[in-house]
Order: structure tokens, then C-alpha cells, then sequence
């Protein structure tokens, strides 16, 4: 070794020497010409590099076959042949001290061992000049990130990117930011431009924008210069109030954290400064219960091993304690001067959003350089639980923490109600554009004809004669018929909608004290259009709550008993049964392979810290068998197996990841051998087992089905033996990869694999997962209600069908199409074949769930198969996807989405939902044990899946209800007044004289009938909670989207427009005759104008109590406060001049008013003629062609049983009556089992004969029908009546249409 070693030695200062020379013949600095021996240098070197180049290539293409073989690891080779460099060489020189030959049987890994060449040796110097050749002729390829060395020896090198220099107790090489935070979104000086930036980002504030600037233009305006702009401003100063209230609040909360107190190293002493002024590199104290300012290195503790224990509840949600340790090069830091005398750097990578990730090498001076991780970060946002204090040092300040990197808002989604009123904007917006056309050449034609006959009016002017300043005026007299107050109605009555969610008590879930909460007020109508569900299983069908219920071991199935003695398992240890061995090893396993972190109470009893359900259930597993885990410190852990205390010294531990599916620990036994615990996934464990432990393989697979059909959740234990050697020399490759910088997750990976094989199979464990209260009510009512319900879940495919069978998404007379292919051509040929036989089935209901798993539905989603196979999706009533990624999750949202069309809601707990959660149009968030990255990154949260149902069918059809009466209404008051201006141009010559008086019509939005919109968007509902949530199938009218679409807003438009020619020419009529008051004054245009304008009022406001179906006395309020506000106008402004200089032409007019008979008496025929028609169809409608929804809301009313409504005659009688029947089935989800077995017995044979297939309120198409035949009932009952028939005769079907 002596020898090798100076032999290597020799070679790397012969490898120096000679990148000296090829430097300055690379530079070019070297003084004078360059000798001969430089010139042929290159060219001599040229051959071995090429040769050093392909054999760079072999090695990295043996290294991916060795990784996909999974062989155990490199031996050593023998002494003096090479392998690790000298003791005496530095670390970062060792790819330079290359041995001269690989050994045979030494097996070669990228970075694994020192970069060797495969036959003779070649000097440091050719590489380089090779290197340089091809970067100065082009020639070279670049780097790319899958091309990296599997490890680098210094934990970076030159290609590993930008970094973060972090130096320790001395000045920075660059300026980082400081730890203030501001999470306000403006500032005193930029709230203006960027709140008015925000605001006329809205194509309708632009548009009244451009009407108030054309206003300003001289003569052009008839309804004068700023009636636009003030509405507009009042409407912006309403909507900047609320940004500027929200945005104190948030200075408020950043202040009173900016300004919180931390000790901070200074100049060798401690000084407690402000949160704000710390910035990287700084070394800093924190106490016990405190947060952490900023992200930290954690240096030392006051817990042995400089451990610590943090609460990152504010992070993921997650209360559990997890445990840090900092590294043993800085635990012994513990006082002032320790630190003060620490030197040298850190490097890390770039601040990112990673929570779970981190990077960075520690490089003290003089010193090895040590891997730092994530078991070293203390995050901003976490606190310290029961540890005094400790020392850490800051490495991301201010805005660059992973809390304030993933402090950004979901992705801006609009809802479908939203998308249709833009289009029937802009639509509104061409109708605006042809009357402003059309009344612009009437104009032309009446001056013409007009000009020489009327010379008085003096219509030979330029104005009045120019087509372009008569489009001008009427594009401004018409711009009233898109309503300028709609935009911030609709924010201020989703804000409050929202705040009704929130402080809904029936979906306070009290045990977590977790309410509902809508992170966002967009989406709330969109609540109650929702066609598709898609459902994660684990946390959200179910509790996420593990207990340890069975175990297979070496072929015996085993179940824990109330104390350990009594188990079968127990007894076999004891009485050295021919399995004890393999027995006591699984449960050292259960009992050691974790991170679970053990507190003893006072009482003794142990309490265990766990990152996820199921370790903590596993633990408690081995518990329950005597073999308590109790102590762990960062080297070891320690068990007291059936009364007898072992300790297992941790070697490494490689963790689990959703790509690995598996976790392992490597320790070394009191007996001092080195053993490989692995638990994971069945697929994940099998292919991994070595050809002799494979002895209980056939068993143990069987009694993994049993467990799956049972419900429960499954996990392979196995174990592997590792030769001393071989963990040496694994341990070198998984230590370079662990300093690694960029890629070091893939790289341990790598690392593992290697390791992670020739397994010996143990056993399995079975844990339940119970399913959450009223699931299976919730998901019945739900299928009653026309939703379909997908779930996408990990688990193993028996499992989900159990739990499909579990919550009745799937029913025992329902066939199961099961599609397990490994390859394209196979999956292609069953899509077509099943959807083949759909298609040529007579049947249009096809009652079947479809099963299929993660690696088929890889194939299905490809370009080729995805339409076939969505397409045989939508046919079937069910669809459960299992063993899938988080992003085939969001592929199959995605899907569904477009080609659907439909509204599709996401719903989840975990951070592995929540791509298919912002892929949905409405995502949910469940408050649930894995923490708060599924709220988080939601539109709504709740705590439980049973509330979806009152967030649906109540919220959510409340909600649908109230948006479409407001923005219906909303454009049918202004359509009501302003096209009067169309009417009053025939008589004005069509020169654009407006009739109302100019403020009047700027604040008939904003003030007048501002109040009845609002009463309808928050208070306005056609039924009761409970009988949304008895009745399921009146969700239909709001999911089929019945009350605003293109055919009702322009029924009412044209509704508009009736009512605007009743409340023009009934006036007019009145009124011909000529009146003359005391004071010399008539009756102008502008008497007239006054006169209609009360009307308009009058009876907009009345329209709005006839489409009222819920009355409260803020309705009341809203309703005749609005008329009250108008006359109390009128007072007012009638004697404003000559006080204010304005408003001239109004005075006295209420005197003009209400001193005439005619106006009281059309004040009772106008409102009452023009409604008349409203009132009729309403009538007719409701006698007649009653919906569902209305026939259970006059039942409500008259607090009656249905049985009365389904008896009683009318035209459409025989389909009403069946509608109910159908109804009254649908609310059965929500009765108990001993009620309904109660309730069968009574009702079998009338319910054969309520069957109802379709109800709809029109004419449907067939594509309609079969889309709802697809979601007929499949209650107990129907069931029960086709079985009492024989299968004999179908039930009998009506349709009813209205």
C-alpha cells in the first residue's frame, strides 16, 4: 500500500506538472512561442483521451446496468491494487489519484470509486487538453443534468451551478436580503398604479372608462361630462376601500412580526435585535416555544447529540414532533467563545420552494467537509418544542425562506357562470355597436330631410350633419345597457357568500376544531354545477387513522390480543416453534425501522411522535407483541424485547419517497452484524428478494390478497445480511452522494438501489383504515344528486374495490371491469374490445365500475388510446383508478375536464393531491393528518368528507341560484331604462336628447336599485338546508345549469325589452293632453322623462319581489327601501339650485309630481300593467308546468306532507307524480339501515311503479337522456322490487318534460 500510495502520489504531482503546461499553452500568456514539446503535446495526448472519453461512456452505461440488476455492491479490492486513495491525500484530489488498472470482480459505479481508465493510465494533462480541444473546435457536447457523476467527491464541483456562499463569523461575498417580510400587497407608493393596474385589467371598467373620456369631449355627450366618471370613481373608491382595509391588516400582522426580539452573535456578545434586521450568516439563539425567525443550520443544542424537537404545524399542518440533529463536527458549540472561534463556509443551493428538501455542504477549516440536509434545517414558521435553546446559524432571510417561497396564491380559476356573462357582455356590447349605427343614419336621414323644412333648429352645422359625432353621442346615451355596478356587486356577494361558508356551524367539525373555510370567492356558484368528483381514498374516504390489525409471518397469519402473553405469536417465540427466528426478527423490524420519536409520560406508558399514521401503527403493532421501541438518539435505538433490553446501532437510514415506495435502515445488531431492514410496497419488495429468501413468496402473497379484500392497508418487511466489506465500501458512495449539491436526491436513490437487494422475505403487515363518519351516506347522496364520483388513489387495487364496496360507490349487483395490462398493444386491445361491447349493447345503462391500475393507465393515457379510453370511461358508472402518481392523478382531471366540458371538483388531504386539486375546476382540501398542503393549495377546505354534501347540494346550489338572479336582474333594469332613450329618439328627431335628467341616470345603478341585487345574492334560496340535503335530486336544476344559460338571458333581455316599451308609451299616452302649473310651468320632456323614471323604479323594484322566493326583512328592506330612497331623492334634489349650482332644470319638480292626479294613478296601472304578463306566465308556469324544485317548495310553504302534492291533479299528473315518487327515493341515502329494511317491506311494490328514468324541465336530447339513464337510482329498493318481480317485466318509466 506504501508503494501504491506513492506511486499515486507521484502520478498526481506528474499530473499537476503537466496541467501546468497545458494551461499556458490553453491560455496563451505564456511568454514568447511555445517549445515543440508544447506544440506536440496536444496531438500525443490526443488518442488516450478519445480512449479516456469512450471508456467514460462504458462505465456509465455498466453503471445503469448494475443499477437495474440491482447486484448487492462493490467488493474491496485486494491490498495494494487500488480503491480509496492514500491517508495521506486530500479528498478533493482523489479523482486525480487514479489507480493504473481496474481489478477484475471490482464492480465499477459512476462517482461509487475514483474515475478510473479502463486499461492504461493517462496523464492528468491529456484529459485536460482533450477537454479544452473540444471546447475551443465546438466539438463538445454539453453537460446535461442526467450526465453528472453519480457523486462528486467535494460534494460540488465546477459544474454544479449557481450556489449560496455562506461565510462563517466574517463578511459575506454578497449582499443578501434581510429577514423583513412583507406579505401586504401594496405599498403607500405603489397602491395607486398597482391597484389601478389590477382594476382595468376588466374589460368592463375599461369600457366605462372610455365612455367617461368621451364624455369630456365638447357637445358630444348628451347625458353630460361626468355622470360616467362619478359612478366609476364611487365604484373604484369601493373597491380600493376594501384593498386598502385588507391591506392594512396585513401591514398590521408583518409589523408585529418584523418587530419580534432574537439574541444575535454580535462582536463576541449577545444582542437581542428585531426579527427584521437579521440577515444571512448570522448566528442566532432561540428559546423553547419560540419560532424561528428565519431558515437555519442548526449548530448545537442543549440536548444531547445536539438534538431538538420542532413543531412544523404552521408548515404542513402536521403537530407531530419531529426531531433535528446537528452534525458532530458542531454539536460540541455550546458556548460564546465555541462559537466565536468557528470558521469557514457553507455551501447550499439557492433559496427554493422545497419544504422537504435541502442541500448544502459544511466546510469548516481545516476539516473534512460534512453533508448538510433537511435533518439539519430549522425553517422559519416552526417552533422549538422541548429543547432549552439552541444555535443556528441563518441561511435563507426575509422573502427567500421556504415558508415565503411557498406563500404564493392557487392558480386564478373563473367559473363557468363568470365565462357565460363575458360572452353575453360582449354580445350586448355588438347590440350597443348596431343601435349606435343604426340611430347614427336614422340621425342622417331625419337632418336631411329635416334641414331646409326645420331651418329653426339650425341643423346645417358640421355636428349635426357628421356621422362620426352622432356615433359618438349615441355610443354614450346606450352604454348604460351593460350595468357599470355589476363587476363590484358580484365581488362584495361573493366576499359575504364566502364568509357564510366559513362560519357555517354544520361544517365545524369540533373534534379538530377545524372550520370550513373558502380560500377564495370566485368559484362559489361554480359549488353547485359540479358534474364529477375525483377523490383521493387514504384521509379522504377515509380517517387516516392506522391500527395494527394483523400479521403474516413466515406463513403464519398472527393478530394482536389484549396483552402479549396471549397472542399465538408470542407462545411460538417462547416455545422456540421452528419459526421463532424469523418471528423475532419482524417484529426487531417493526420495532427498529422508523423514525418515530418515543416520550414517556409520567405514568410510564409511552407516547409516540410519528410523521404518518402508519409508522406510528406499526410501532404500536410490535408493541402489542412485547417488543416496545422506547429510547432513540441519533446513533441508536434502543427495544425491550419480551422483557430483554437490545440496542441497534443506526448506520444509515434511507428514507421513504413516493418514487421509492419503500424505506430502509441499516444497523448493526448486539451481536455485532450488519443487517439491511426494509419495509415498502408488495411490488416493491418482491422484485427486490434474492433467489433463496423467497421461502414463504407464495404464502405471504396469498395472505396479502386476504388482507387487500378485507380493506386493510399492506406493507412487505424483509431483511438482508451485509458483509462488513460491503457496507464499507457502499458506505464511501452513499456518503459522496449525501455532500452531493445538485441531483443529491437521485443520487441517493442510486445509492440505495445498490444496497437495497438480495432481500429475504419476512412477512406482512395488515393496518386499518377506517372509514370516516357518514362517508357512505355522503357518496349515496351524492349519486342520487347526478354526481359521478371517481377515486384516484396509491392503493393496492383490492383494497380500493373493498373500500369502493365499503362507502357504496360500488354495488354487489354492479360488474367490475378489471384492466391489469403490461404493455400498450394489450391495453388497446381490452379498451376496444369493452367499449366495443358497450356500443353494441341494446341496454344505454351501463351498470359497471371500472377498475384500473397505476401501469395501464400509463398506456390508456397515451396519445393513441386517451379518446377510446375516455370515452369507455364515461360510460361506466364508476371509475377507480389505482396504484397512481400524483401527476396521472392530475392527467386524469385534466381529461375529463376537456373533453367533458363538465364542472369536475378534486378532492384530497395530502401534498400528493394536490396537482389534481389545481388541475380541477373546484379544488377541496380536507384539514386532515397529513397536513395542510392539500388545504393549502385548495379553492375550499373542510375537515371531513361528509361536509362536501352540505357544501354541494346547499352552498353550492344556494349559491348558483343567487349569482344567476343577481346578474340576470342586473341586466334587465338597465336594459329596462336605458333602451327608453332607443323609444324616446323617435320623437327627438333622433338628434340624441336624452329624457331622464343627467344624474339621475349615472345613479341609477349605484343608489336607486343597487339594494334588491344584493338582497337576492345573499339571501335568496327556493328551499330549506334540510330539504337540499333530503331531496339530492333538486341539486339537477343548479348542475345542469337551468337558471342561467344563453336561452334565459336573453328571455330576459327580451323581457327587458317588453317591459321598457309598456313603461315608455303608457306614459306618454297619459299624458298627451297639455297641463300648465301655477308657477307658468309645463309639461317639458324632462316632466315626462321624471314621470317614467318613477315608474322604471317602481317596477324594477316590484320584478325583484316576483322572483323573490325567500323574504326576510332585509329583503323587505331592500325592496321598498329602494322605491322609498327615490322619492326621498326626488325631494331633496328638486331644491338644490340655487343653493348649488347645479341641477337648475329640476327645480320644483316634485311639486310638477306630485301635485298631479295622473301620477298617482299611473303610479298603480303602469307597475301593475306591466308586470301583469309576468304575472300570468308565472301562474300558468307554476299551475301548470310545475318543476321539482317548485312543487317542494310550495310543500315547504304550506308544511305539508309530499304525499299530499303527489296526489293531487293536474295536466301532467302520471310524470309528476313519478318524479316524486323518485324524489321521495333519493332522500332514503340519508335514512338509517334498520329504517329503510322498515320501510322495504311497505314499499317494494309502489316503488316498482314510481320508478322514474329521466326528469328534466325540456325537451332533451338522446345524448341527454343516455348521459342520465347512466345515473338512474340504485337504492335497495329498486333492487328489492326487481327481484320481487322475477326479473320479469320493466318497471314502469315516464319522462316528464316541461
Amino acid at each position: 500500500m506504501a508503494d501504491s500510495g506513492k506511486n499515486e502520489r507521484d502520478g498526481h504531482n506528474g499530473a499537476g506538472s503537466d496541467r501546468s503546461h497545458a494551461q499556458n499553452g490553453r491560455n496563451g500568456h505564456s511568454q514568447g512561442h511555445p517549445t515543440a514539446s508544447q506544440v506536440t503535446f496536444g496531438a500525443q495526448s490526443l488518442w488516450p483521451s478519445i480512449r479516456s472519453w469512450i471508456g467514460g461512456g462504458v462505465r456509465r452505461m455498466r453503471s445503469q446496468v448494475l443499477r437495474r440488476t440491482a447486484t448487492t455492491g462493490p467488493e474491496v479490492a485486494p491490498p495494494g491494487e487500488g480503491g480509496a486513495p492514500p491517508s495521506g491525500s486530500r479528498p478533493e484530489d482523489s479523482d486525480q489519484a487514479a489507480p493504473s488498472r481496474i481489478v477484475p470482480g471490482v464492480t465499477e459505479t459512476d462517482g461509487s470509486n475514483p474515475h478510473r481508465r479502463l486499461n492504461e493510465p493517462v496523464t492528468g494533462g491529456s484529459r485536460l487538453s482533450l477537454k479544452n480541444l473540444l471546447k475551443k473546435t465546438g466539438l463538445g457536447r454539453k453537460k446535461r443534468k442526467d450526465d453528472e457523476d453519480f457523486t462528486s467527491s467535494a460534494g460540488y464541483d465546477a459544474d454544479d451551478g449557481e450556489r449560496r456562499v455562506i461565510n462563517l463569523n466574517g463578511p459575506q461575498p454578497t449582499k443578501y436580503c434581510n429577514n423583513r417580510i412583507t406579505t401586504a400587497k401594496y405599498s403607500f407608493i405603489s397602491f395607486l398604479p398597482a391597484f389601478l393596474f389590477e382594476q382595468f385589467r376588466r374589460y368592463s371598467n375599461c369600457f366605462f372608462l372610455l365612455i367617461a373620456i368621451l364624455q369630456q369631449i365638447p357637445e358630444v355627450s348628451p347625458t353630460g361630462r361626468y355622470t360616467t366618471l362619478v359612478p366609476l370613481m364611487f365604484i373604484l373608491s369601493v373597491s380600493a376601500i376594501k384593498e386598502i382595509i385588507e391591506d392594512i391588516k396585513r401591514h398590521r400582522a408583518d409589523n408585529e412580526i418584523n418587530h419580534r426580539l432574537i439574541e444575535r452573535l454580535d462582536s463576541g456578545a449577545w444582542h437581542t435585535v428585531r426579527w427584521s434586521e437579521l440577515t444571512v450568516g448570522d448566528i442566532i439563539k432561540v428559546g423553547i416555544n419560540s419560532f424561528f425567525p428565519a431558515d437555519l443550520i442548526l449548530l448545537s443544542s442543549s440536548e444531547p447529540q445536539a438534538m431538538c424537537f420542532i413543531e412544523t404545524a404552521n408548515l404542513d399542518g402536521e403537530t407531530n414532533l419531529k426531531i433535528r440533529q446537528a452534525l458532530p463536527a458542531t454539536a460540541e458549540l455550546l458556548e460564546t467563545k465555541d462559537l466565536q472561534r468557528l470558521e469557514g463556509r457553507i455551501e447550499c443551493e439557492l433559496p427554493n420552494r422545497h419544504l422537504y428538501e435541502f442541500n448544502g455542504v459544511l466546510k469548516e477549516t481545516g476539516k473534512q467537509p460534512a453533508a448538510l440536509g433537511n435533518d439539519q434545517v430549522l425553517q422559519r414558521g416552526a417552533i422549538l418544542r422541548n429543547t432549552a435553546w439552541v444555535f443556528g446559524i441563518v441561511v435563507y432571510s426575509g422573502q427567500e425562506t421556504k415558508l415565503m417561497k411557498n406563500s404564493t396564491s392557487a392558480p386564478l380559476k373563473r367559473s363557468t357562470v363568470d365565462k357565460l356573462t363575458n360572452t353575453q357582455i360582449l354580445m350586448l356590447f355588438m347590440i350597443l355597436i348596431s343601435l349606435c349605427i343604426i340611430s347614427g343614419l336614422c340621425n342622417l336621414f331625419w337632418t336631411r330631410e329635416h334641414s331646409e323644412t326645420d331651418w329653426y333648429l339650425g341643423l346645417t352645422d358640421f355636428k349635426t350633419k357628421s356621422l362620426g359625432y352622432n356615433l359618438l353621442t349615441f355610443f354614450i346615451l346606450y352604454n348604460n345597457l351593460i350595468p357599470i355596478s355589476l363587476q363590484v356587486t358580484l365581488e362584495l356577494v361573493r366576499f359575504l357568500q364566502a364568509i357564510f361558508i366559513n362560519y357555517d356551524i354544520e361544517m365545524y367539525h369540533e373534534q379538530s376544531n377545524t372550520p370550513a373555510m373558502a380560500r377564495t370567492s370566485n368559484l362559489n356558484e361554480e359549488l353547485g354545477m359540479v358534474k364529477y368528483i375525483f377523490s383521493d381514498k387514504t384521509g379522504t374516504l377515509t380517517q387516516n387513522v392506522m391500527e395494527f390489525k394483523k400479521c403474516s409471518i413466515a406463513g403464519y397469519v398472527y393478530t394482536p390480543e389484549r396483552t402479549p402473553e396471549e397472542s399465538q405469536l408470542v407462545q411460538n417465540i417462547l416455545s422456540r416453534h421452528q419459526t421463532a427466528a424469523v418471528i423475532e426478527e419482524f417484529l426487531v423490524l417493526l420495532s427498529v425501522c422508523h423514525t418515530v420519536i418515543p416520550e414517556r409520560k409520567d405514568d410510564g406508558s409511552m407516547i409516540y411522535h410519528a410523521a404518518s399514521p402508519d409508522e406510528r401503527a406499526l410501532v404500536e403493532g410490535a408493541q402489542r407483541f412485547g417488543y416496545i421501541f422506547d429510547t432513540r438518539t441519533p446513533k441508536y435505538v434502543e427495544i425491550n424485547a419480551l422483557g430483554v433490553r437490545k440496542r441497534y446501532e443506526v448506520l444509515n437510514v434511507l428514507e421513504f419517497t413516493s418514487t421509492r415506495k419503500r424505506m430502509s435502515l441499516i444497523v448493526r445488531t448486539p451481536d455485532n452484524k450488519i443487517k439491511l431492514f426494509c419495509k415498502g410496497a408488495d411490488t416493491v419488495i418482491y422484485e427486490r428478494l434474492a433467489p433463496q429468501g423467497q421461502a414463504f413468496r407464495e404464502q405471504t402473497l396469498r395472505h396479502l390478497e386476504e388482507f387487500a379484500s378485507d380493506g386493510l392497508r399492506t406493507l412487505c418487511l424483509a431483511v438482508a445480511d451485509i458483509r462488513q466489506d460491503v457496507y464499507e465500501e457502499w458506505s464511501q458512495t452513499f456518503d459522496k452522494a449525501s455532500v452531493a449539491l445538485q441531483n443529491r436526491e437521485s443520487k441517493l436513490e442510486d445509492a440505495a438501489n445498490l444496497i437495497e437487494n438480495n432481500l429475504r422475505l419476512l412477512g406482512a403487515t395488515a393496518i386499518e383504515d377506517r372509514l370516516q363518519d357518514g362517508v357512505p351516506e355522503t357518496i349515496a347522496s351524492l349519486l342520487d344528486a347526478g354526481i359521478y364520483i371517481w377515486v384516484l388513489t396509491g392503493d393496492k387495487q383490492e383494497t380500493a374495490i373493498n373500500i369502493g364496496y365499503s362507502c357504496r360507490l360500488i354495488s354487489h349487483s354492479m360488474d367490475i371491469i378489471i384492466l391489469n395490462e403490461e404493455s400498450l398493444d394489450a391495453t388497446r386491445e381490452v379498451i376496444h374490445r369493452h367499449y366495443g361491447e358497450f356500443k353494441s349493447s341494446s341496454a344505454k345503462d351501463v351498470n359497471v365500475a371500472l377498475v384500473i391500475d397505476g401501469t395501464t393507465l400509463k398506456y390508456a393515457l397515451s396519445c393513441d388510446l386517451r379518446n377510446d379510453f375516455q370515452d369507455l370511461c364515461l360510460l361506466c358508472r364508476v371509475v377507480i383508478c389505482c396504484r397512481v402518481s400524483p401527476m396521472q392523478k392530475a392527467e386524469v382531471v385534466e381529461m375529463v375536464t376537456q373533453s367533458t366540458n363538465a364542472v369536475t371538483l378534486a378532492i384530497g388531504d395530502g401534498a400528493n393531491d394536490v396537482a389534481m386539486i389545481q388541475k380541477a375546476n373546484v379544488g377541496i382540501g380536507i384539514s386532515g393528518v397529513e397536513g395542510l398542503q392539500a388545504a393549502c393549495a385548495s379553492d375550499y377546505s373542510i375537515a371531513q368528507f361528509r361536509y362536501l354534501q352540505r357544501l354541494l347540494l346547499v352552498h353550492g346550489a344556494w349559491n348558483y341560484a343567487r349569482i344567476s338572479k343577481l346578474i340576470l336582474y342586473s341586466f334587465y333594469k338597465n336594459v329596462c331604462l336605458y333602451v327608453i332613450e332607443l323609444w324616446f329618439a323617435l320623437y327627438s328627431g333622433w338628434s340624441g336628447q336624452i329624457l331622464f335628467e343627467r344624474w339621475t341616470i349615472g345613479l341609477y345603478n349605484v343608489v336607486f336599485t343597487a339594494m334588491p341585487p344584493f338582497a337576492m345574492g345573499l339571501f335568496e334560496k327556493f328551499c330549506t338546508a334540510e330539504t337540499m340535503l333530503r331531496y339530492p335530486m333538486l341539486y339537477k336544476t343548479s348542475q345542469n345549469a337551468k337558471l342561467f344559460n344563453v336561452k334565459v338571458f336573453w328571455i330576459w333581455i327580451f323581457n327587458a325589452l317588453l317591459h321598457s316599451v309598456f313603461l315608455f308609451w303608457l306614459p306618454l299616452a297619459a299624458y298627451t293632453g297639455e297641463v300648465i302649473w301655477g308657477d307658468g310651468k309645463t309639461s317639458d320632456y324632462l316632466m315626462m322623462g321624471n314621470l317614467v323614471y318613477t315608474y322604471v323604479i317602481v317596477t324594477v323594484c316590484l320584478k325583484a319581489g316576483l322572483i323573490t322566493n325567500s323574504w326576510t326583512w332585509l329583503t323587505h328592506l331592500a325592496i321598498w327601501g329602494s322605491i322609498v330612497l327615490w322619492f326621498s331623492f326626488l325631494l331633496i334634489y328638486s331644491h338644490v339650485w340655487p343653493t348649488f349650482k347645479f341641477a337648475s332644470n329640476f327645480r320644483g319638480m316634485d311639486i310638477q309630481l306630485l301635485s298631479t292626479p295622473v301620477f298617482y294613478f299611473c303610479l298603480m296601472l303602469v307597475p301593475i300593467t306591466t308586470l301583469l304578463i309576468d304575472v300570468i306566465c308565472k301562474l300558468v308556469h307554476n299551475t301548470v308546468f310545475k318543476t321539482l324544485t317548485e312543487a317542494v317548495r310550495e310543500t315547504e310553504i304550506r308544511r305539508s306532507d309530499i304525499s299530499e302534492v303527489m296526489n293531487e291533479p293536474r295536466s301532467s299528473d302520471s310524470g309528476f307524480g313519478y318524479a316524486l315518487g323518485k324524489l321521495i327515493r333519493s332522500s332514503h341515502a340519508l335514512i338509517s339501515h334498520d329504517q329503510r329494511a322498515n320501510l322495504e317491506s311497505r314499499s317494494s311494490v309502489e316503488s316498482a311503479n314510481l320508478r322514474v328514468e329521466n326528469l328534466e324541465l325540456e325537451v332533451d336530447t338522446e345524448q341527454q337522456q343516455r348521459s342520465r339513464q347512466r345515473q338512474k337510482w340504485r337504492g335497495g329498493q329498486m333492487q328489492s322490487a326487481r327481484r320481487s318481480s322475477g326479473g320479469g317485466g320493466s318497471p314502469t318509466t315516464a319522462t316528464l318534460h316541461m
